[in-house]
Formats: C-alpha cells, sequence, structure tokens
C-alpha cells in the first residue's frame, strides 16, 4: 500500500497530476487530495469554488481506482505548510505536486510552493510539469 498527498489549486493541475497517477495507484493505495488557500481577505467564494473543483477532479478520476480522501485549508498557513503537514499526518509515501515554468525573475519575486514543498519535505517528491517547457 502506497499513501499519496496530492497538492492541487487548479482543474487544469488536478487533470495532469491525475494522468500522472493513473498508473501508478492500486486499489489498496490511499490519496490524500489537498487544495490550501490563505483565508480571511485573501480568499473569496470563487476561490473556495475553484478549489473544491480542483479536488473533485481528482476524486472523480481516481475515486473507482483508489481511496480518495480530499481536504480544502482554508486557515492563513502557507499552501506548502498546509502539504508538508498533511504528508507528516497521513505518513505519505510520495508526495505528487504540479511545477510551472516562470521567468528567473518570477521565481524570485514571488518565491515558489511548488519549491518550498521539495526543499522541506522529509519524504519523496514527484514534480509533474504542468505547462511545455518554454
Amino acid at each position: 500500500m502506497t499513501t499519496f498527498v496530492v497538492a492541487t489549486d487548479h482543474v487544469d493541475a488536478s487533470a495532469l497530476l491525475c494522468d500522472y497517477l493513473f498508473d501508478r495507484v492500486d486499489a489498496d493505495d490511499e490519496l490524500h487530495a489537498v487544495n490550501s488557500l490563505p483565508g480571511g481577505e485573501g480568499t473569496d467564494t470563487r476561490d473556495l469554488r475553484d478549489g473544491e473543483e480542483a479536488l473533485n477532479v481528482i476524486s472523480s478520476r481516481l475515486g473507482g481506482f483508489t481511496t480518495v480522501e480530499t481536504r480544502q485549508f482554508v486557515r492563513g498557513n502557507e499552501p506548502h505548510e498546509d502539504v508538508l503537514r498533511r504528508a507528516a499526518a497521513v505518513d505519505a509515501d510520495e508526495v505528487v505536486i504540479g511545477i510551472r515554468q516562470r521567468s528567473p525573475t518570477a521565481k524570485v519575486v514571488f518565491g515558489s510552493t511548488a519549491q518550498r514543498v521539495l526543499r522541506r519535505s522529509d519524504r519523496p517528491v514527484v514534480a509533474v510539469p504542468l505547462s511545455d517547457p518554454e
């Protein structure tokens, strides 16, 4: 049995993460899908709905093959904190994240949730490309 934690923030990301996981998951595996939002004034009803839809993609695409649990966190944490805490809570064997191509300036100015997960995780992380390399 393998326990996966999958971080998503958009339906398109969810679809690509599911494409990766489709051949990886077995019936006895557990998949924990996470969507993290800042909360307060940083989150509106559209953000909540978009996050729920992203989670629903994972549940509907993979729920027939393995156990899928979804969680939307809206508690003021940075997304990487929620992902890593969930991975620790369920003793995940693997964390699955999506990565986007970004310019060097964007990396410096805005940081990266994926980069933070990769650098701070104490377990294996798989980074699935979400956009074509430039």
